[in-house]
């Protein structure tokens, strides 16, 4: 259709010809970057290799000084604290370039290539930390250092937590070349939920999993002696830290709604933050007690803020927001506080119920607040339905999660495993099928443009049918990637079918502004105006004073960039990607299991028979 038809055959070359000159690439990175990014990754690996090996051979005394100086500050044995203060920072870096990178492509489109944008290095740099912290934790214990460690090879135990924090490290890592690699083969995603992207991002936030687990094995080894004054202050903002971290990698997901240009149906929006809210505030409370899930959202406000203050006036891009969370917070302290002694499986329950009720209620008003493309009337029944289950669903997830990582006070109960899979094939049903979102059939606008100024326009739209625009869960003009970002909502003028912006938007230049529909299990779109591509190639669509025109399926536009493949190669790329996802969250499932039963077991007892009150050694000849 008219967004991604190819160009004739003269055409396609003088667009080739165009972009050889300068045109923002969209089928993978320049050669000499990949080499460029592919020595630099060669060269730190070297030095970590190294810097680790080294230490473990004893040749090398530097990881040996840092981890003791991070043991006596943090009362924590050092192949937890070092590698812990590596990750946090590594994720906050991460983070900020996360969103100033998303932001950045709503705003200006494509990039020359991957080492020409500023924000991936942060995330490159963050998501290199991440392996790195995983990979001290490996390294740092010249004994056994717990006794649900995992043996490396001869007398090398691993702990458990560094295991999951490489293996999420390495997972992340991995998208950056595959995420080149799917360029070249389907063209350039410029969805958030690509799967490379959901690698990513869900390779950063489950590092979450990992680096508690790691906490706890340290919290299971013999007590550092002359632990330094601040030890209680670090063991504070850890605590925080770790309640809040879940929260923020859980809320990754729903970004594309955070900014105003969500490319999968809005039920998506109460469904993630419920899903959100259930996982993480539940595990916290029930790992971390009293306060806890308080405390992940002061610290998820905390950070979220500040980054969004950063991205947005610092920075000068669209600024991204977030959801609130306190209410769903309040309601799971209310929830253990007047049930102290029930199970995790009855918390869990009554916690989603809380979130899914008054929490869902919460969001929807802060959404009309605040949010770009706020929850309106025409979401119900449905977004309350599933976000009432996304919650409970999430909720027994937690549940599980926060039993296993307060294995050391609790029993492990067979309801909350149940429960958990409950949840877990929950989650997956309601992702599933919230996931389809076909353009409606049949639908043509009427459009016409009133000139606001230079390449400004305010649009009057005539649906037909009429009845096409009623009932939507949004209906707005979104212009982007021509230095900014804006969206307008398609406001009545009485007219049956008929609508404007109350405000003018831009068309011209490097914009792109098309009419979007969100009504039912339906998202369609309608070009305004839209410009050439000489990368694709595309042809642009001109905004004429009056013209009329087909909705299409909303992503045949936003996602132009994309290239046909053959459906076999498709079905490949996606099961990969799919298969390596769920072995990773099978890994964590297994860790967060060994767990438990390692608590249960009798010093002594488990593979290696290694005490879990062994000495939490990080270097020889160096204090402990």
């Amino acid at each position: 259709m008219y967004p991604t038809a190819p160009l004739p055959q003269e055409a396609d070359e003088t667009m080739t010809t165009l972009a050889q000159a300068g045109a923002p690439p969209a089928g993978g990175a320049a050669i000499d970057q990949v080499i460029l990014a592919t020595a630099a990754a060669t060269l730190l690996t070297g030095a970590l290799l190294y810097l680790g090996l080294g230490h473990r051979s004893g040749r090398v005394a530097v990881l040996g000084r840092l981890a003791s100086f991070s043991e006596r500050v943090s009362g924590m044995p050092g192949w937890v604290a070092l590698p812990a203060a590596v990750a946090a920072g590594s994720l906050l870096t991460a983070l900020l370039g996360f969103l100033w990178d998303v932001s950045i492509h709503i705003d200006e489109g494509r990039d020359e290539g991957p080492l020409a944008n500023l924000a991936h290095y942060p995330i490159l740099g963050g998501l290199f930390g991440i392996f790195t912290a995983g990979f001290l934790a490996c390294v740092l214990p010249l004994e056994p250092p717990s006794s649900s460690a995992i043996r490396v090879v001869g007398d090398w135990y691993a702990p458990l937590g560094g295991v999951i924090i490489v293996a999420c490290g390495m997972f992340a890592l991995v998208g950056f070349p595959l995420d080149d690699v799917w360029h070249r083969l389907f063209g350039q995603d410029v969805t958030l939920w690509g799967p490379t992207h959901l690698m990513l991002i869900g390779g950063a936030a489950m590092t979450l999993i990992g680096t508690a687990i790691l906490v706890v094995e340290g919290g299971r080894a013999r007590p550092v002696a002359h632990a330094h004054r601040l030890a209680p202050t670090v063991a504070w903002l850890r605590r925080v830290g770790l309640s809040g971290g879940l929260l923020i990698g859980l809320m990754v997901f729903p970004v594309e709604f955070d900014f105003g240009v969500p490319q999968f149906r809005m039920v998506f929006g109460p469904v993630l933050v419920m899903l959100a809210a259930g996982v993480g505030l539940v595990a916290t409370r029930i790992w971390l007690g009293r306060g806890a899930a308080l405390g992940a959202v002061a610290f998820f406000l905390l950070v979220r803020g500040v980054v969004s203050l950063i991205v947005g006036p610092v920075f000068g891009q669209t600024t991204p927001h977030f959801a609130l969370f306190v209410v769903e917070a309040l309601a799971v302290e209310a929830v253990f506080l007047a049930q102290p002694r029930a199970r995790p499986l009855t918390l869990g329950l009554w916690s989603g119920l809380g979130i899914g009720t008054a929490g869902l209620a919460a969001e929807w008003a802060w959404s009309n607040l605040w949010m770009p493309i706020p929850w309106n009337a025409d979401l119900l029944p449905e977004g309350a339905v599933l976000g009432l289950l996304a919650a409970v669903a999430g909720s027994l997830v937690g549940a599980w999660v926060g039993e296993r990582l307060a294995s050391d006070e609790r029993p492990r109960l067979r309801a909350t495993r149940y429960g958990a899979v409950a949840g877990a094939v929950a989650i997956f049903a309601i992702v599933g099928f919230a996931l389809n979102k076909p353009a409606q059939e049949g639908v043509t606008a009427s459009v016409t443009l009133t000139r606001a100024g230079d390449e400004v326009v305010t649009p009057t739209v005539t649906f037909a049918p009429p009845a096409a625009a009623e009932d939507t869960e949004f209906l707005n003009v979104t212009a982007w990637q021509g230095g900014g970002l804006a969206v307008e909502p398609l406001v009545a003028i009485g007219e049956p079918g008929t609508y404007r912006t109350e405000r003018p938007v831009p068309v011209g230049g490097d914009w792109k502004t098309i009419v979007r529909v969100s009504r039912g299990n339906t998202l369609s779109a309608m070009p305004i105006y839209l410009p050439d591509d000489p990368a694709i190639p595309a042809e642009g669509v001109p905004a004429s004073a009056s013209f009329e025109r087909a909705f299409v399926a909303d992503h045949e536009i936003l996602q132009r960039e994309q290239k046909e493949a053959a459906a076999w190669l498709t079905a490949f790329a996606y099961l990969t990607v799919a298969s390596i996802a769920l072995a990773l969250l099978g890994l964590i499932a297994w860790a967060l299991h060994r767990l438990a039963v390692v608590a249960e077991a009798p010093a002594g007892a488990g593979d290696a028979a290694v005490d879990r009150r062994a000495a939490p050694s990080v270097g020889r000849g160096l204090p402990a």
